[in-house]
């Protein structure tokens, strides 16, 4: 990257703004910057060879998406693997979440039941981890990981619960990272699987007692 001098709504320092909110996403997602770690802008624009406001507007998205923290005089900073916000953000999926499946076992039709399978084969058929990465999700796993999810609970119909589930799910996608680190003898496959085979049952019971299980663990993989 190189620094630019350009004006501040340019599409120079669009561009650069984005490879910079890429690198950082893609770095906190890895594991790179470990929790409660400072994001120093002066030293990530040296490192990067980009301006301040660059790296400014880059961290200000990462804050957004609740991968950073922006401290009162004191910069950014990963969020703390201790805070509270994790476990909130467990409890209320854990409460919304198993709602929204029922919904969609209820009132999904067989476009819905389609999207399902096919999302489900999807992830089944996804590496989780690719050569030369390590114990880092695949972005490819993690992106199929989430339209099944999505596509598990999208049958309810109602547009502004799904935003709900869309904003908690962004939420709650580092601490997912951290959990299954934590956790790496889970049995993911299993439990995808058995989601999928009780929604398309139209087991009510057994599929939401499946997800809230599956949510469970994730969170209990933060727990001290």
């Amino acid at each position: 990257m190189h620094r630019t001098s350009r004006t501040p709504d340019s599409p120079g320092k669009k561009m650069l703004s984005e490879q910079v909110y890429a690198h950082l996403r893609g770095a906190i997602m890895r594991g790179e910057y470990a929790p409660g770690q400072a994001l120093k802008p002066q030293d990530l624009a040296k490192k990067m060879d980009v301006s301040l406001a660059v790296v400014r507007e880059a961290l200000v998205r990462v804050v957004g998406e609740g991968l950073a923290d922006r401290l009162p005089n004191r910069g950014f900073a990963v969020p703390a693997f201790s805070d509270r916000r994790w476990q909130e953000i467990a409890e209320a999926r854990r409460t919304i979440e198993p709602v929204l499946l029922r919904m969609s076992i209820e009132r999904g039709d067989l476009d819905w039941e389609a999207r399902v399978r096919a999302a489900h084969h999807r992830l089944a058929g996804t590496p989780v981890y690719l050569p030369g990465d390590g114990e880092h999700y695949s972005e490819a796993w993690s992106e199929s990981h989430r339209l099944f999810h999505r596509a598990l609970v999208e049958g309810c119909g109602n547009p502004v619960l799904l935003e709900t589930f869309d904003r908690l799910w962004t939420a709650s996608e580092l601490t997912r990272r951290w959990s299954t680190r934590r956790n790496p003898d889970r049995d993911g496959v299993e439990e995808h699987r058995r989601l999928e085979e009780a929604a398309l049952a139209r087991d009510a019971d057994a599929a939401a007692d499946a997800l809230a299980r599956h949510l469970t663990l994730t969170a209990a993989g933060l727990e001290p």
